[in-house]
C-alpha cells in the first residue's frame, strides 16, 4: 500500500469512516473504525494531513491527532457538500472531504483549544438559562392575565411577585403553583448571576479578553465570545474576512457586470452578530458622550443613513477593530476628535 498524504474522516458518534489518498489523489484505503481503533490507526500511521468537517467532536479529534504529529484541518460542512458524488453515504462523504481539502482556495477552520471550548460551553449554558428564565416569566404573566391581572413588562416585577399576589384574591391552588414558578425563576436568576461572575473571573485572567474590553460599549459577555470565536485571528487574512465570517458584510448578488449589494449576509455565529449589533446600538444611544474619530464617523454616517444601517456598519467596524486588537496585541484608543484636532 502506497503512503497516504491526505486522509478524510467522516465523524460519527461511535463509528468513523476514513478515506485515504496519495499525493496524486489516488485512493489508498477505505476503513470503518471505532474511536479506539481510529486512534490506534493514526498512532501507527506516518505523519500526514488529516481533514474533517467542523462539527461536534471535531476539535477534540483534531487536538489528539496534532499531538500524534499529524497536520489537522477542519472544513465547514457547507463547503464539502458540493463535492459529494452520487448517492450519499459515509465513505462518499469522507472522499468529498478529501476533494474539498485538495482545493488550493479552500478556507479552513482553526481547531479550538480546551479553554476556548470550555468558555463556549459556558456561553451556551448561560443562553439556555436566560431563555428558560424568560419563558418562566412569560408563563407567570400569561397565567395571571387569565385571572384579570395585567403586570408591567419586564423581569423586575417578578422579584416582588409575592406582594402582587397578596393584593389580589386568587384561588389557593393557583397561588401555590405561581409560587413554585416564582421559586424556579429565582433559581434561574441566581444561576445566571453565578455564571456572570465566573465569566468575569475567566476574562480577567485572559489577556485577549481583557484587551477586547477596551472596545467602546463592549462588556464581558461580548468580549469573551469574541475571544472564543476569533482566537488569535491568524486564520483570517484581514479584518474584513473576520467581519464577513460573522455575517456583517453586504450579501452580493451580481450578474451581467452589474454589482448588486443586498442586506447583510447573516453568516456565522448569530449570537456574536447580535451582541455586536447591540453594542453598536448602545454606542449610538450614548453618542453625545463618545469622543474620537470613531464617534465623528458615526455622527457623519447618521446624517446620511438610517439608524439601522448605521448600527450594522458600526458592528462591522467593531468586529474589524477587535481583529486588529487580537492580531497586533494592542488596545483600543479613541484618540482626539477629528473636528477639534
Amino acid at each position: 500500500m502506497s503512503e497516504s498524504a491526505l486522509v478524510g474522516i467522516d465523524l460519527g458518534k461511535h463509528s468513523f469512516h476514513l478515506h485515504g489518498q496519495d499525493k496524486s489523489g489516488r485512493e489508498v484505503f477505505r476503513k470503518k473504525l471505532s474511536r479506539q481503533q481510529m486512534m490506534r490507526f493514526f498512532g501507527n500511521l506516518p505523519a500526514c494531513t488529516v481533514v474533517m468537517e467542523a462539527c461536534a467532536g471535531a476539535h477534540f479529534v483534531a487536538r489528539e491527532l496534532m499531538i500524534m504529529g499529524h497536520q489537522t484541518k477542519l472544513i465547514s460542512p457547507q463547503f464539502v457538500r458540493p463535492f459529494v458524488k452520487g448517492n450519499k453515504n459515509d465513505f462518499v462523504d469522507a472522499e468529498a472531504i478529501c476533494e474539498a481539502a485538495s482545493r488550493p482556495s479552500m478556507r479552513f477552520v482553526s481547531p479550538k483549544t480546551e479553554a476556548q471550548q470550555t468558555l463556549s460551553v459556558l456561553h451556551r449554558l448561560r443562553e439556555s438559562l436566560v431563555r428558560d428564565r424568560t419563558k418562566t416569566a412569560n408563563q407567570m404573566h400569561g397565567f395571571l392575565l387569565e385571572f384579570g391581572i395585567s403586570l408591567p413588562r419586564g423581569l423586575a416585577i417578578m422579584k416582588r411577585l409575592s406582594s402582587v399576589l397578596a393584593e389580589h384574591e386568587l384561588p389557593v391552588r393557583l397561588t401555590v403553583l405561581l409560587q413554585r414558578l416564582h421559586d424556579h425563576f429565582v433559581y434561574l436568576d441566581g444561576e445566571i448571576k453565578e455564571l456572570d461572575k465566573e465569566l468575569a473571573g475567566q476574562l480577567a485572567n485572559d489577556d485577549l479578553g481583557s484587551r477586547l474590553l477596551s472596545l467602546p460599549c463592549v462588556g464581558p459577555i461580548t468580549a469573551s465570545l469574541l475571544a472564543v470565536e476569533m482566537g488569535d485571528g491568524q486564520q483570517y487574512g484581514c479584518s474584513r474576512d473576520f467581519a464577513a465570517s460573522v455575517g456583517l458584510v453586504p450579501r452580493q448578488y451580481s450578474t451581467g457586470g452589474k454589482a448588486n449589494l443586498l442586506g447583510i449576509s447573516k453568516r456565522g455565529d448569530k449570537n456574536l452578530r447580535r451582541l455586536l449589533v447591540q453594542c453598536a446600538r448602545v454606542y449610538m444611544q450614548r453618542l453625545e458622550h463618545q469622543k474620537g474619530a470613531l464617534a465623528d464617523w458615526v455622527r457623519s454616517l447618521l446624517m446620511r443613513r438610517h439608524s439601522n444601517v448605521v448600527a450594522c456598519a458600526l458592528a462591522n467596524k467593531l468586529a474589524r477593530i477587535a481583529w486588529a486588537i487580537a492580531t497586533h496585541h494592542t488596545e483600543f484608543e479613541a484618540g482626539p476628535d477629528t473636528l477639534s484636532a
